[in-house]
């Protein structure tokens, strides 16, 4: 199984994809506010330090996050492959990637964009909720709604809605992602790793699109 770096403008289902993989091909699911959150629950020096910065509003670090990152994929159940959502989000972060890949003589795999119009992402985000326990992504405009109106399938608790899940703030959010992440295609493109799904689809059609450049 190969690693799979997934890279979408927001709303576009990189979170449903990613669950979907880790699922079909039982293999991590990385994203870096699960290693925040881990590191913070350990309840170290290194977890009081970015549960300090965390509640300040601060930022943490590249280098906390990479270090992070660098351990948990040299975790065993990491061998076989993993999924990175949300990481790398910009140049310098995936320029650091590729060292600490080298370091550890692992592959960069795939990279997949989930490519989808602005207009329909946008509408999508009008009928998005999520389960604050197990971060399950349900959409009551598509075909993710939730077998009972409200409830979490799995947890059986109420779902919510993230703050910033309109319309106004959408436009924001996408033009960050044009600015500092639609580059990293580009950076990709050139190692001749890049490949594209129509994400505009069904998730279970998207998924489809996903296995097959996968191969397995």
């Amino acid at each position: 199984m190969k690693n799979v770096i997934l890279i979408a403008a927001p709303a576009a289902g990189k979170g449903t994809e990613a669950t979907k993989l880790k699922e079909q091909y039982n293999i991590p699911h990385i994203s870096t506010g699960d290693l925040l959150r881990a590191a913070v629950a350990k309840g170290d020096e290194r977890g009081n330090m970015i549960n300090e910065l965390i509640t300040s509003g601060k930022f943490v670090s590249d280098d906390v996050v990479l270090e992070l990152l660098k351990e948990k994929i040299l975790e065993p159940a990491c061998a076989n492959g993993y999924i990175l959502d949300g990481f790398p989000r910009n140049l310098s972060q995936a320029e650091a990637y590729d060292k600490i890949l080298e370091e550890i003589n692992r592959d960069i795999g795939v990279v997949i964009v989930l490519d989808i119009d602005k207009e329909i992402a946008k509408s999508r985000i009008s009928g998005r909720y999520s389960c604050s326990k197990c971060g399950k992504v349900y959409n009551i405009n598509t075909d993710l709604k939730p077998k009972n109106e409200g409830l979490c399938d799995d947890c059986n608790i109420n779902l919510t809605r993230r703050a910033d899940d309109n319309p106004d703030t959408y436009e924001e959010r996408y033009n960050t992602y044009l600015e500092k992440t639609e580059p990293l295609i580009s950076y990709y493109n050139e190692k001749g790793i890049v490949y594209h799904v129509n994400a505009g689809l069904s998730s279970d059609e998207t998924h489809k699109q996903v296995v097959e450049i996968l191969g397995e």
